[in-house]
């Protein structure tokens, strides 16, 4: 059973081409169809990067999630939507991923990391909505994401990025076999994401959310950031509960409306002038006055 029009954004990107309507069949998927999904999927998708020592250890060293937590995770979701609400290849976009690569130019960041954490940000989603979203994602949806990502990468300045999802999802899994690994830092990145969760969820979520973060990870994930292992009844039971809320959501009518990101760094709304480290700032605009 589904709700009546429950497929009717799935039937319109069927039939648009993923080659060409990336930019919309990307809105229609992460701002209509699984906009929380899409949420819990970068967030995990994020912590996956504190598992690579190296990552750990310079993203540790800055003390953005300890000092700036919120404002840090305001500003990864909003560079991200700045640089895909209007489209990848968007005056708007260019804008974002070039003041993003200003911020990431202050340290010196390999290629294989910037490639690896490109790939966690489409295969968290992706992963997500296979084990808990209300329904499978279409083929056109999973060229198009692909698309976008390897654009986004491309004006990051990576080069010999994957253009399938099995690609990306090849080049995680590779890479995690390599270098996953414990390190005093991922632990502390690991724990002060989940109190940048906790002080953004609502008030009753609060209490069990530490739990519940750890309990939708994969093993090799947990064991990395050094987490203690959960209950598997209570791992067995979350899990259990968000494909119970899959099912539930078919029974839901379509969203009318896009999904936006509130961020509680910037209630009166922000500009890109805003985003990024606040030591940076200074020199981040002074530079973007001078382009």
């Amino acid at each position: 059973m589904h709700s009546p029009g429950r497929f009717a954004h799935l039937h319109r990107i069927q039939q648009l081409d993923p080659e060409v309507d990336f930019d919309e069949i990307l809105r229609l998927t992460a701002r209509f169809e699984f906009p929380w999904d899409y949420v819990q999927g970068t967030g995990i998708a994020f912590m996956r990067d504190y598992g690579i020592p190296s990552i750990a250890a310079l993203l540790d060293r800055t003390r953005e999630f300890e000092d700036h937590g919120v404002k840090r995770y305001d500003d990864t979701i909003l560079i991200g939507d700045e640089a895909t609400l209007d489209g990848i290849d968007s005056t708007r976009s260019h804008a974002a991923l070039r003041r993003l690569n200003r911020i990431h130019g202050h340290y010196d960041i390999p290629q294989d990391e910037l490639a690896y954490v490109l790939a966690t940000t489409i295969v968290g989603p992706v992963r997500w909505i296979e084990a808990y979203g209300w329904r499978s994602l279409d083929p056109h949806e999973l060229v198009a994401i692909t698309r976008v990502t390897t654009r986004f990468g491309e004006l990051m300045g990576i080069k010999g990025l994957p253009t399938t999802y099995d690609g990306y999802l090849t080049l995680l899994v590779d890479y995690e076999r390599q270098h996953f690994a414990h390190t005093p830092a991922s632990t502390r990145l690991a724990e002060a994401s989940i109190r940048i969760a906790r002080e953004v969820a609502p008030p009753p979520l609060r209490p069990l959310l530490r739990r519940v973060t750890i309990a939708v990870m994969d093993e090799p994930l947990r064991e990395a950031l050094g987490l203690p292992r959960q209950p598997r009844w209570f791992v067995r039971s979350v899990r259990r509960g968000l494909r119970l809320r899959g099912r539930l959501l078919r029974l839901a009518p379509p969203r009318r409306t896009a999904y936006a990101h509130r961020p509680t760094t910037y209630p009166d709304g922000h500009r890109l002038e805003d985003l990024g480290p606040l030591a940076m700032l200074d020199a981040l605009n002074t530079k973007e006055s001078h382009a």
